[in-house]
Order: structure tokens, then sequence, then C-alpha cells
């Protein structure tokens, strides 16, 4: 489909770009090398460099604690990013932003037809440590069976795939569908594919899945995967979140401690959000393994942050919980006639800005306007 484009006019403060979008460039904003590349730096002396990229906000699973049960109104098709504007904004997040690690997200990436396309295209990218980009993706599993293999070879390095819960029943209650098997068959079939370490997400919540902690533990490291307990956060249906009823990362590590022999992982953590354990079954079973624990919530990384974030429609997020008068629509401006390097420099100053924490904690924090589906994990 051939857009019509309208031609940047620059202008002392900033750029104007069609009849709506404008950028403005933060004075201080740190200039461009002279081969163009710059460093997606904030004033708190953090930098990114890793890229979450959601591919579509449609998903083919209705969790409770994301969505509604009748599903949230799509993004129309032409509102959202195309192949080839996908893979430019990633050219340019690699290549002129020192951008060095990708990961694909949702809603569900897989129910995008071209996923391996993408894939391939960001694998043949350099970065400014002359390596390739390192590639992973956050996924629901559904269909991942199918296509394992395909993704690994088109350059898929890693998979996270969320499962709260081994009991069928739950699980179908969960997330409104009848699909457990096909969870736990994605795990196995992209570890047989090499997509490892695979890592598998768990939310966990207050009356839901809190007993069952130290069965999925014993199923995933059974399994031969990395399990990953996650804080629930305020990113779905605002009914479906209680600050003063959240079951934190110490919840969740005193009660694994009643059935493992736990020991803090020797790596250090650096900007990853999960604190890692060794772990021993302590009932006899010999099961060993490590487990994580990501809370964002009780003990917020924010300081150690190094992502940037993508939405499907092409806004840059320089926070998960970034509000929308926050974003930059680097769609707008690509469609509007902006060069790589425009691009690059609107990308780089909406990073700029970025806050010193997500302040759920705070007084007057809100609740990002978008759901968890259109932003990406």
């Amino acid at each position: 489909m051939t857009r019509e484009t309208t031609p940047l006019t620059l202008t002392p403060v900033g750029r104007t770009v069609g009849p709506k979008t404008t950028y403005d460039a933060p004075a201080d904003l740190p200039a461009a090398r002279p081969d163009g590349r710059r460093l997606l730096s904030d004033r708190y002396g953090r930098v990114a460099r890793d890229l979450r990229v959601s591919l579509t906000d449609r998903c083919n699973l209705r969790c409770t604690y994301c969505m509604p049960a009748e599903g949230l109104e799509w993004l129309p098709t032409e509102a959202t990013l195309d192949d080839d504007e996908m893979i430019r904004l990633i050219t340019v997040a690699v290549e002129k932003l020192g951008i060095r690690q990708i990961r694909f997200t949702g809603g569900e990436p897989l129910l995008r037809k071209s996923l391996e396309k993408i894939i391939s295209a960001t694998k043949e990218l350099t970065t400014d440590e002359g390596g390739r980009v390192t590639t992973a993706m956050t996924t629901n599993g559904m269909g991942l069976a199918r296509r394992a293999r395909k993704l690994a070879d088109a350059g898929l390095d890693r998979v996270n795939i969320s499962l709260d819960t081994i009991d069928a029943e739950l699980y179908a209650r969960l997330t409104r569908r009848d699909r457990l098997q096909d969870a736990i068959a994605a795990i196995d079939a992209a570890i047989e594919a090499g997509l490892t370490p695979v890592k598998v997400n768990a939310v966990v919540m207050p009356g839901i899945n809190e007993h069952a902690i130290t069965d999925l533990a014993r199923f995933t490291i059974g399994r031969g995967a990395q399990l990953r307990f996650i804080e629930q956060m305020p990113l779905g249906p605002r009914d479906k979140w209680d600050r003063s009823r959240m079951i934190t990362a110490q919840d969740i590590l005193d009660e694994l401690a009643t059935e493992f022999d736990m020991t803090p992982a020797a790596a250090p953590r650096g900007s990853a959000p999960a604190a890692l354990w060794d772990v021993v079954d302590a009932t006899g079973t010999g099961l060993r393994g490590q487990i994580g624990v990501i809370a964002s919530v009780s003990h917020p990384f924010c300081g150690n942050c190094d992502r940037s974030r993508l939405t499907t429609d092409g806004a840059v997020r320089n926070c998960l919980f970034s509000s929308a008068d926050s974003e930059t629509s680097l769609r707008d401006l690509m469609r509007a006639g902006a060069t790589d390097d425009e691009l690059a420099e609107a990308w780089a100053g909406t990073m700029w800005l970025k806050k010193p924490g997500h302040g759920i904690d705070d007084e007057g924090f809100l609740q990002p306007d978008r759901p968890m589906s259109a932003i990406g994990g």
C-alpha cells in the first residue's frame, strides 16, 4: 500500500510533521556523533540497550488480569506498523541507537504471520559492538509447538512462555480458554528447538494461584525450564489489582522456602529484572534448578532499567508505566517523511525524558491508559 507523505518542516524548537503531529527535541538532549549514532540515555545516567517490540495488540487468550472476557477494541490494521515499517524502526534502534537485544511481545506475537520474517531481518543487523542482535520472545505459547523450529531457524535465540498454573481447571478459568496442554507442549517444543534457556513467566495473584507456588516450581524445573515469578502489576482491568492484597516477592520466597533449599545465584544481576536463586527440592525428589523472582512493585529496579519500548502502532514508550502524553509516534514521523536520523533523534529525545521510577507507590500514580496487551511486556 502506498502512503502519501508530507515533507518535514524544521523549526528552531523541533519538528512539525503533518497537520497534527509535532516533536520538540529537549533543549539539553546530547548531540549525535558525527556518524549519526546516539545512545538511548536519560538524565539519570541509564542507557537503554534492550528494546521491547510489540508486534500486535491482539491475543488469543483472555486472561482475567489482562483484559475483559469480551476482549478489547483492537487497533485497526492501518494504524499499526506494517512489516517494512517495523523492520525499519528496529534497524534504526540497532544501527543508530545502540540497541543490542530485542524481545518481541504482543498482545500475542505468534499472531503476527510475518514473525519469522521480522526475526530474520533483525538477526541480520550488527550491533555497535560488532556482533549480532540477541533476539527473544514472550508468548502464551499457543501454536508455538508448530513454529518453534522455524522460529529458531529464523534467528530467535530464547523464549519466555506465560504459565500461571498447571491445574487445567484453574488455567481455563484464568485464561478463559481450555488450552493448558498447548502451553505445556510449547515449553517442550521450545526446549527441543534449542530456544534455551526456556523461561516460564508466572504472575502470582492472591486467592487464585498463590497456594500452588511450589507445585509450579517443581513442574517447571522438572521440565528443564527456568521459572520466573512476577509480582502482579496494575496493567489490566482496574478492579483486578489491589496493592494492599498483592502477593509480594517476599511472600513468594517464603513459600518456596517451605519445600526448597534456596541460595542466591552467584552471577551478578546487572540490569536483569529477576533476582535469581539456585534451588534444590528439599522433599527428596532430587530436583534442582534456578528460579527468578521479579519484584517490580515491592522492590522496583528502575534505577538499573535498560529498556525502551515500541508499540505495535509505532509509539516509543520510555517506561512500562508511561502515560500516553509522554509517547512519541515514530509511525507518524515516518509516514510524514522523516529520515532515519530524524527518527533516531525523536526516539532519543523521548528516552532522555524518562522519569527516575515508575511511581506505583506515589500518591498521584495513575494506571497507564493503554492496557498491557497494547504496550508489550
